[in-house]
């Protein structure tokens, strides 16, 4: 069993930039192996462009991001490869191979990245499909199951290469609340039985909540709160009558946890743009960094304009015109 000075993954003051914006900010985050680390946050506060950074596909703009000891940034391709042989992902929509049955789709795995027998490969397929009771579907086609099964059958090829260390993109995006439920209790057990470090991005807090040993929440590219599942439930059933006693982070981080209507949040999008100005065509660059919305369409002029509609007004198409005009 792993000391709890030791870490699978270390991020030291991540910082990532596109253009003019900075998507993340500072970014602290160390996991433990065994441990389930759920990563949390509205849309576009950098949950997924993390995950990537992690995974090796992109490289920080500042600080750095280590697996193992060793930092991504500086390995070679080769070295990179190896590295990665060492997780596995779980994508949010399963990502199987549609030509390949579900079998296949996890010997793939092995046939490529192994010198193993075929019949030890299938050996092995069948003790990784039944690690997500899947054994008994591995002749299907992505298109003739489920998509619990899918989700599955993707864990099944993510657990192939027997990995340290395991990503989730949202494993219960799309799925109906006994189905989520059931790939919760299979996170779970995974991380128990084989000591995994799991990596769980998601913004369903009841998922979230079942399943994190750890929990870190995201907003704006920076971590606001970064603790124990205990530390947000606290937050999260902190009475109406007491929110006078937490600052604006807190709050902030209440109201997403709770799924509020009204808080910081719904003010903080309220007051990203006019819409006033933008209708108006008014130029809000001061307001927003930019138009939000550009027009793809040139502005008729009066006049001058022959698109269809102009066309059909005015008696029907060139086409149906030059054929009257043909006529005797």
């Amino acid at each position: 069993m792993a000391t709890k000075d030791e870490f699978v993954i270390e991020i030291e003051d991540l910082v990532k930039r596109f253009g003019g914006q900075t998507v993340l900010d500072g970014i602290n985050l160390k996991i433990r192996p065994g441990e389930t680390m759920v990563i949390m946050g509205g849309s576009g506060c950098g949950k997924s462009t993390l995950l990537r950074h992690m995974v090796g596909s992109l490289h920080p703009d500042e600080g750095r991001v280590k697996l193992f000891g060793n930092v991504l940034a500086d390995m070679t391709e080769a070295e990179l490869d190896e590295t990665r042989k060492q997780f596995g992902i779980l994508f949010q929509s399963g990502a199987l191979f549609q030509s390949l049955s579900v079998g296949d789709n996890v010997s793939l795995i092995l046939e490529e990245h192994t010198d193993l027998d075929a019949a030890i490969i299938d050996f092995m397929v069948k003790i990784k499909l039944e690690l997500v009771d899947l054994r008994e579907a591995a002749h299907k086609f992505p298109a003739q199951i489920s998509g619990g099964m899918k989700k599955r059958a993707g864990l099944a090829r993510a657990l192939a290469l027997d990995p340290k260390i395991l990503f989730y993109d949202e494993p219960s995006a799309g799925l109906d609340p006994v189905t989520s439920a059931s790939i919760d209790r299979l996170i779970i057990d995974l991380t128990r039985k084989l000591g995994v470090a799991s990596v769980v991005v998601t913004h369903e807090m009841d998922s979230a909540f079942e399943i994190a040993d750890r929990m870190a929440m995201l907003h704006k590219g920076r971590v606001l709160m970064l603790d124990d599942r205990e530390a947000f439930e606290k937050l999260r059933d902190w009475p109406q009558d007491r929110l006078g006693e937490l600052d604006e982070d807190h709050m902030l981080i209440r109201q997403f946890l709770r799924g509020d209507a009204e808080g910081p949040l719904t003010e903080e999008t309220d007051g990203e743009s006019s819409y006033a100005a933008d209708l108006l065509g008014i130029d809000n660059s001061k307001l927003t960094g930019g138009r939000s919305i550009q027009t793809t369409r040139r502005v008729p002029i009066p006049g001058k304009s022959n698109g269809f509609f102009r066309r059909l007004i005015s008696g029907g198409s060139r086409k149906s015109r030059k054929q009257g005009q043909n006529k005797p």
